[in-house]
């Protein structure tokens, strides 16, 4: 699909929330620049929110919002965080921070002896200390913030404490539980609902409006049924179907739109791979879908079990009841915080041991 999409063409403004109650919270939070934990499912809109809250906010949004997803830092090597433009001017060479960074040391450590976690806590300390563009006040907006360590979570405690006068955090995430008391205790939660089936259809048929495309209403409702609240789900679906469609989009035109923009055929390209013994493309699979779908450890793992069961003919039943077995403590480990690409990576390995490497034409075959 060509860029422009149409989940940034028509970014709503403050004022175009679908979400009564959310514009309501947001619109107090533009006086009073308190920090935020913006909790809710995956295609509510929380990203796309906290954009319209900066846009509201400050003159200059581009400079003044800043915009770091976890996956950013902590799925990442040390050279890949160094190396990044946007951080990069943080962690060369060294300076009269990095010499007093482990007080109590006799030698200086240059950055490049830094541990991840000190790499991180630089970064987001340097981010939080410069001043803003305009205003009183920036905004950093920290996504899927599930994902952050928790020895990561009491050093990010610190910076909000102390740049608290000149910095809003703004906190994004699907389990608001994975965030330790202290963070949750300086931050006003706002909830973010699912929208409703009616909210997604006067989306999409506003920007059906905008763009001069003719729908059938049928073919509307299929996708505004079908995204399940999701509304990123349901306009990637609609931008999909608008550029395969000749003329007027059809139902199947929808249909097939939604087959193209769901993740169910990545997910069973996941399975397939592990399935042939080719760990190192499910790994880079399974990083596309954490890292740019938004998928958190879990619900990945969900979507990925739901996937095999649906296929369990191409599988073979055992291998489906060990695939689950294999996830319950990998599970565990996901709840307590570990790296989702990690484990998720190992339970595909674990799966795939003791197997020969199988083609495409043989995974119908039982193992």
């Amino acid at each position: 699909m060509e860029p422009p999409l149409w989940t940034d063409r028509y970014a709503p403004r403050l004022t175009q929330l679908p979400q009564p109650a959310l514009r309501e919270r947001l619109n107090g939070a533009i006086d009073e620049p308190i920090n935020l934990i913006l909790q809710g499912p995956p295609g509510a809109g929380k990203t796309a929110a906290v954009r319209a809250l900066a846009e509201a906010a400050h003159d200059k949004p581009d400079a003044d919002l800043i915009e770091i997803n976890v996956a950013d830092f902590f799925n990442r090597t040390k050279k890949q965080i160094r190396n990044d433009p946007r951080f990069e001017r943080f962690l060369q060479g060294q300076t009269e921070f990095s010499k007093q960074y482990r007080r109590g040391e006799k030698t200086n450590k240059y950055k490049r002896q830094w541990s991840k976690r000190d790499m991180i806590s630089h970064v987001m300390q340097e981010l939080a200390a410069y001043q803003p563009a305009t205003g009183e006040y920036k905004t950093v907006l920290l996504d899927n913030a599930e994902q952050i360590r928790e020895d990561f979570q009491q050093s990010l405690r610190r910076v909000m404490e102390q740049y608290y006068r000149n910095t809003q955090f703004v906190i994004a995430t699907r389990q608001p539980t994975k965030l330790i008391p202290p963070i949750r205790s300086r931050c006003f939660p706002i909830p973010v609902r699912a929208l409703t089936t009616d909210e997604i259809l006067e989306v999409l048929q506003t920007i059906i409006d905008a763009e001069n495309r003719d729908i059938e209403p049928i073919a509307l409702d299929l996708i505004a049924s079908k995204a399940d609240g999701n509304l990123r789900y349901a306009l990637l679906a609609l931008q999909e179907a608008a550029v395969e469609a000749s003329d007027t989009i059809t139902p199947d035109d929808a249909q097939a739109a939604l087959s193209a923009t769901g993740h169910t055929e990545i997910m069973k390209s996941v399975l397939d791979d592990a399935a042939a013994g080719n760990i190192e493309q499910a790994r880079n699979s399974v990083t596309e879908l954490l890292d740019d779908s938004g998928f958190g450890g879990q619900e990945l793992l969900r979507e990925l079990l739901t996937v095999a069961n649906q296929h369990f003919e191409t599988y073979g039943n055992q291998n489906i009841v060990r695939l689950h077995c294999l996830a319950g403590t990998v599970d565990r480990h996901l709840a307590e915080g570990s790296s989702a690409r990690v484990h998720l990576t190992h339970l595909l390995s674990a799966w795939s041991t003791g197997r020969e490497s199988l083609t495409a034409s043989q995974l119908s075959v039982s193992w």
